[in-house]
Order: C-alpha cells, then structure tokens, then sequence
C-alpha cells in the first residue's frame, strides 16, 4: 500500500501519493521528458505512461525511487488475457516497475468471476515482481460489480484496486474510493485516479481511503499549496 492510511497529508507524503501521468495519445517524448523531469523534481512515487513512452521513463529516472508505470489492456480492457500478459512482458522488459490493467468489464458484468479472475492472474503471472494495478473503471459499474472486482483483485494477487482509466464517462469519486476501501479492507492499495485536480478532492480522497493519486495535475497541486492552500 506504500503509505498508511493515518499518514498526516503534507507536502512531502502527498508527493509520494502522485502517480505522474501523461496518457494522452498524442503525447510525444518531449512532452514526456518534461513529466519525468516535474516527477524528479518533486518527488512523485510514479510516472504513469502509455507502453510505447516506458523505455523513455525508465531511462530518464535510473537511478531514482520513482517508479516508471505502464498501462495495459488499455483504456477498454476489452483485450484477450494472454494478450494483456504480453502487453506487460514487453513493458517490464523496457523498465516497467508498476502495471496498471483494465479489468475485463464485459466478463464482470456477465457474472463470469472465473474469467475476471484468470484475467487479473495472467496480468499478475507475467509481472511477478512488479506492483500490480486493476482498474475497475467504477463509473461504468454499480455498487455489488464494484464489490465484486475489488473481492476478484485481490484472490488473482493484486496490489491495488484503482477507480478509473480518466477516459469513460466519469473518474474518481469519494463514495467510490470509500466503497473500494471498505471492500479491500487494509489488505492491499486503492488508487483514486480521474479528475484528481485540486487539493481539495486529493485530501477527500485519501481521506476515504485512497493510498495513490493517480493525476495529470501534479505540479499543479504541489504548487497550490506552495501558494498558501494547506495540504
């Protein structure tokens, strides 16, 4: 979970929630570099990029304790598992030390727990020593699916459980985070991320239970409170 879930939010500790990301698909590398070089800057846990940018980051922060972080079957999940399992081979092999994978929603709300299951624990079977995370894409889920990807993460070997991709109909919410948290217990990680763009909503949701923020905002919230808004 990296940080307890008591851990006072100052600028510091914030900073070591920020998975830095940049998952636009026109992101090019100088607009890369420059994330890689906000998170050394400030600190960030993670840099959050699309498989192809992976080597570039991993590159860029040798050497430091931030973590480059793939994507995979991504933002759809609607992928076949051994596709995704390759999907994160090929981003570990360029320096990945985090994944961060769509569920397989159509399975999910099929009922068929044995194919979210076996979908997670290919994903989890080819990045064993990296951290694992399962977006559950939470806005396109209601309350007893939510409960259930988050049960099916955490049997398949998952560190985390994550709100939302950013690019469906809707990203991180408090009552989502609370749930998720409540569903996970202290057992493994939950990620708030989509939406994540003031110091206000990044307190709310670690205060629900979020231990990762997942932003393209944050330079933003770091300088928010360097201007005079508490963290």
């Amino acid at each position: 979970m990296d940080l307890p879930l008591d851990l006072p939010l100052d600028a510091p500790a914030l900073a070591r929630l920020i998975d830095h990301t940049l998952l636009r698909a026109d992101a090019t590398s100088a607009e890369v570099r420059r994330l890689c070089e906000e998170a050394l800057a400030h600190r960030f846990k993670a840099v959050c990029v699309n498989p192809v940018h992976v080597g570039l980051v991993a590159g860029i922060l040798f050497g430091s304790d931030i973590a480059p972080c793939s994507v995979v079957g991504f933002p759809l999940g609607a992928v076949r598992p051994e596709d995704k399992a390759a999907e994160a081979v090929g981003a570990v092999r360029c320096g990945a030390a985090e994944i961060d994978m769509v569920i397989a929603l159509g399975p999910l709300k099929e009922g068929d727990h044995a194919a979210v299951r076996a979908d997670i624990a290919a994903v989890r079977a080819a990045c064993r020593e990296q951290v694992l995370k399962v977006i559950v894409e939470a806005c396109l889920l209601d309350e007893a699916q939510m409960r259930l990807a988050c049960t099916l993460a955490v049997e398949a070997g998952a560190d985390f459980v994550k709100t939302s991709t950013g690019f469906s109909t809707g990203g991180a919410t408090v009552a989502d985070v609370a749930l998720m948290r409540a569903t996970v217990g202290e057992a493994i990680g939950v990620k708030a991320s989509g939406g994540v763009r003031s110091l206000e909503a990044a307190r709310a949701l670690v205060a629900a239970g979020a231990t990762r923020l997942g932003t393209s905002s944050g330079v933003a919230l770091m300088t928010a409170g360097v201007a005079g808004e508490a963290y």
